[in-house]
């Protein structure tokens, strides 16, 4: 948070936050796809390095998030997401040095090799794994926080799925701030467009309100990766309004923005119809990158870079300056979950080792 704070100091106060995210994150140039597209230049911002222990963008939010748990004397965190979910996994990586206990609500979700690694990391990192199906969410919800709440003598704190909540977006405002520094350094130029995954939108909505923030006229490129309501206009204005006028509580020198409607666009083309589910163009886009030395995946990131891909060929981005937000986690999630046995997980969970995953995830 350092960027936003030294340009908001009384937010400091404001917002507890604690030290878990190393930035600023590298920025990174991809020539050879520059050389393709006839863009003026294509780099990757490395947010998949934003901790040594787990990257990835739950990493900014979290550092927000666990500091207002912790302030308020959280012994429990309960979170949310698919079977293999990132961010549950990352609530529970970091909330345990904390000292809090995550219990994950997991719902069902295509399979993957990466649901069995997180889920296997999850175990290790002492999570209370709850599997549920996604309509009964709001009944299992209220069973692990009473749960939680008996065991520990405190309410547990309650973190939204992907960590998307006004106050979890604060992190990738701090972000826009980090990347106009890193302009100002002449570390990079200032981009034309930034190409990122929309998938509980906190990241790209954060984004978007920290680059009208920081003074930069980039425009967000949010490739959706999730189904309504998750990823929607309505969705991304009421957020950003939201997170807006959090800011503006914590330090009225903050102003009040419009969104950006001319500066915001959700890409609809590369989603593939369903959460998680692989398409053709995703898994050639994490080939493709990996060729590079950049590490993808096919449910967020590599539909993303599809978008920047597509739009490449089709002679868009001529000219322009582009940034490809990697919130890819690059670090070695099998190795996090090395030793934990599957069995161990909730029979629920058991399947995802004894089902095959989906065809796109053979290779």
């Amino acid at each position: 948070m350092n960027s936003l704070f030294t340009a908001y100091p009384a937010l400091r106060g404001a917002l507890p936050c604690v030290d878990i995210a190393e930035v600023p994150t590298p920025v990174d140039p991809l020539e050879s796809f520059r050389a393709e597209s006839g863009a003026e230049s294509i780099h990757v911002k490395r947010d998949d390095l934003t901790s040594p222990v787990y990257g990835g963008n739950k990493v900014r939010k979290l550092s927000l998030l666990l500091g207002a748990a912790r302030a308020r004397g959280a012994r429990s965190v309960i979170t949310f997401g698919g079977a293999g979910s990132n961010h549950a996994l990352a609530t529970a990586l970091f909330a345990a040095p904390l000292g809090m206990r995550c219990r994950s609500i997991l719902g069902p979700q295509h399979n993957a090799h990466s649901v069995r690694r997180n889920l296997l990391a999850a175990l290790n990192a002492g999570a209370i794994l709850c599997p549920s199906a996604w309509r009964d969410t709001a009944r299992e919800t209220r069973r692990c926080f009473l749960a939680a709440a008996d065991e520990d003598g405190v309410f547990p704190s309650v973190i939204p799925p992907g960590g998307s909540s006004p106050l979890g977006a604060v992190g990738f405002v701090d972000a826009a701030f980090e990347l106009r520094d890193q302009v100002l350094a002449g570390i990079v130029q200032e981009p034309h467009y930034i190409y990122v995954a929309s998938g509980t939108m906190g990241t790209c909505v954060g984004l978007a309100l920290g680059l009208v923030a920081a003074g930069l006229s980039t425009r967000v490129e949010a490739v959706r990766v999730t189904t309504d309501p998750y990823t929607g206009m309505a969705h991304a204005r009421a957020l950003f309004q939201t997170c807006n006028r959090l800011l503006r509580e914590a330090d009225p020198t903050f102003p009040e923005y419009p969104f950006p409607e001319d500066r915001f666009r959700i890409r609809e083309e590369f989603f593939g119809g369903e959460y998680a589910l692989h398409t053709e163009a995703s898994v050639d886009a994490v080939r493709r990158a990996k060729a590079v030395g950049v590490h993808l995946e096919g449910t967020y990131t590599g539909k993303t870079f599809a978008a920047l891909l597509h739009d490449a060929a089709a002679g868009t981005l001529r000219g322009k300056r582009i940034l490809f937000w990697n919130t890819h986690n690059s670090r070695d999630t099998a190795a996090l979950g090395a030793g934990a046995d599957w069995h161990d997980l909730p029979p629920a969970l058991q399947r995802y080792f004894e089902e095959p995953v989906q065809p796109l995830d053979r290779a």
